[in-house]
């Protein structure tokens, strides 16, 4: 199964390390990312989880939950998180999924729906690209899917970024350009006629080319 930006977030129950969760439900009328990892014990993903757990009130600002999945069991996760809060300074608090029967990592197209087994026996390399970072709409739906190499830590200051750009455009008119921070101008997008731009921006905006009209960020 290949998941494509605007589909479905496959839904699922699955214990975590705060619980059962149903995911659908769980997320509710939040956002929700959903950052996975190929094995605990991992270095670079030592370090990703307690730089996330870090950040985590600059997600709740947004409506935004966390929850982490790693191929391994629950219990696992727990033995690491005392290693990740001694190595970061934070433990993980947000859940973290156990899924040692590799079926969150199946129905995400993380690993193929035909492979064999459980999380026992395997490896990090056996599970590398179970390393991908799926941002959720309250709808369920995908806004984001990004792949990481096992040698690469996470950037969450650009997923941060990616949200603030989410939501902006979701609730306005807009696009983001290139290397886009909050408060940045905007682009007005090109199926926005001029009678309508004016209604939406009043106070104007600068015409580039006739495809590309910049405008202050709205709300700011």
């Amino acid at each position: 199964m290949t998941l494509k930006i605007g589909d479905m977030a496959p839904d699922f129950t699955a214990e975590t390390t705060e619980g059962e969760i149903s995911f659908h439900d769980w997320i509710g009328d939040s956002w929700c990312i959903l950052f996975s990892h190929p094995k605990d014990f991992t270095p670079v993903c030592t370090t990703e989880l307690g730089t996330m757990a870090r950040m985590k009130p600059e997600f709740e600002k947004r409506n935004c939950k966390l929850v982490g999945l790693s191929v391994d069991p629950v219990e696992n996760h727990k033995e690491w998180a005392k290693d990740i809060e001694e190595v970061t300074g934070t433990a993980p608090n947000y859940p973290m999924i156990g899924d040692g029967t590799l079926a969150v990592a199946k129905a995400y197209g993380m690993l193929p729906a035909d492979e064999a087994g459980t999380s026992e026996g395997r490896t990090p390399a056996n599970n590398a690209t179970v390393r991908t970072v799926f941002m959720i709409a309250p709808d369920k739906t995908i806004k984001l899917i990004l792949a990481y190499p096992m040698t690469t830590g996470r950037n969450f200051d650009e997923i941060l970024r990616v949200l603030d750009s989410l939501q902006l455009t979701a609730k306005h008119k807009v696009s983001t350009p290139a290397n886009w921070n909050q408060g940045d101008d905007v682009i007005i997008l090109p199926a926005v006629t001029e009678e309508e731009a004016k209604e939406r921006f009043p106070g104007g905006w600068k015409t580039v080319k006739p495809y590309l009209r910049v405008v202050r960020q709205p709300g700011t």
